[in-house]
């Protein structure tokens, strides 16, 4: 389990949460369509079938691996999250597949998985590089990493009237990064096997060795 000082690392801001999954709102629902579309492309594009979720939220994108015949675990910072995310795994009659624990804490001998899943969690992280650095020590030999694609992601919000203050920035974004920075960032330490540009985020699957 994490210990108290990884545990507050990095703020996981309430302001940010946002159930994009199930959204009702049909401009949502064409984007959101869009990056499962990316997801299920590329998790379709490579020979392995375990994956293990770090940020795993309430388990939509595991749960979707799941429902494909895939064998898969994971873990997030927040317990609500994984306790939502339990209660999918109820729901299809099986074990629980999610923990309460840090990214900063998870080990390869635990979290270890031929594919590691990091969406939508490192524009949170302060440590990117640290953040990186336990990822890739848990890709066996995959990992596929999704980030907002800045300056659009800003300037979507901005479009619909929100977080007009921080100038488009969602609440708990502390890191940003245009798809071309973040690809380069990720190529200095793996190898880009593929990117995904779905509007309006980045998604690259990565080889780590």
């Amino acid at each position: 389990m994490a210990s108290e000082n990884d545990l507050v690392a990095y703020d996981n801001v309430p302001g940010n949460y946002y159930d994009k999954y199930n959204t009702k709102n049909p401009v949502a629902r064409y984007l959101m369509q869009g990056f499962l579309s990316a997801f299920d492309e590329l998790t379709a594009s490579i020979d392995v079938k375990r994956s293990y979720e770090v940020g795993c939220g309430e388990g939509h994108l595991s749960m979707r691996l799941h429902d494909r015949g895939w064998d898969v675990r994971g873990s997030d910072l927040e317990a609500i999250s994984v306790a939502e995310a339990n209660t999918q795994c109820a729901q299809r009659n099986v074990e629980p597949k999610f923990e309460a624990v840090s990214l900063f804490d998870l080990k390869p001998q635990f979290a270890a998985e031929q594919l590691v899943i990091c969406c939508e969690v490192l524009e949170h992280v302060p440590d990117t590089e640290r953040a990186l650095a336990v990822l890739k020590s848990l890709a066996s030999p995959y990992l596929l990493v999704s980030v907002p694609r800045e300056p659009i992601w800003r300037i979507l919000n901005v479009a619909r009237g929100k977080y007009i203050s921080e100038l488009g920035n969602t609440p708990g974004h502390i890191q940003h990064w245009s798809s071309a920075e973040f690809v380069s960032m990720l190529s200095t330490t793996m190898k880009v096997v593929a990117v995904r540009r779905p509007l309006p985020w980045t998604m690259v699957l990565c080889r780590c060795n």
